[in-house]
């Protein structure tokens, strides 16, 4: 089953994400933070799903981070604030940003279609 590490700190989003992914059939360990989520980074994930703006560790340093443990690593953001993930190149190579707000279909779709590629 392919592993996602979730990191968003909006608990009703994280858990209607969580949710929505593991009814698609997705392994997902969920954070609040980015701080949580550079912690469990030594796991083995399929996929990094993160907010931007979140308290400690924000999620470009967490998808940075992740990427380099992880060459390959897939890596979607979720966020509000879409320009500063563009801006520049803090985001790693590859990286798919999705703004704020989404639906939830939307989502799961984005992230089989990154599964399958």
């Amino acid at each position: 089953m392919p592993r996602i590490l979730l990191a968003e700190d909006d608990d009703s989003l994280r858990g209607f994400l969580a949710r929505a992914l593991e009814r698609a059939g997705y392994e997902v360990t969920a954070c609040s933070d980015g701080d949580q989520a550079m912690a469990v980074l030594g796991e083995d994930w399929d996929l990094l799903l993160t907010d931007i703006v979140m308290p400690g560790a924000d999620g470009i340093e967490v998808a940075r981070e992740a990427a380099q443990r992880h060459p390959g690593l897939r890596i979607m953001f979720i966020t509000g604030f879409a320009a500063v993930a563009l801006a520049g190149d803090r985001a790693p190579a590859g990286a798919k940003v999705l703004s704020k707000p989404i639906h939830l279909r939307e989502i799961v779709s984005e992230v089989e279609r990154m599964m399958a590629a």
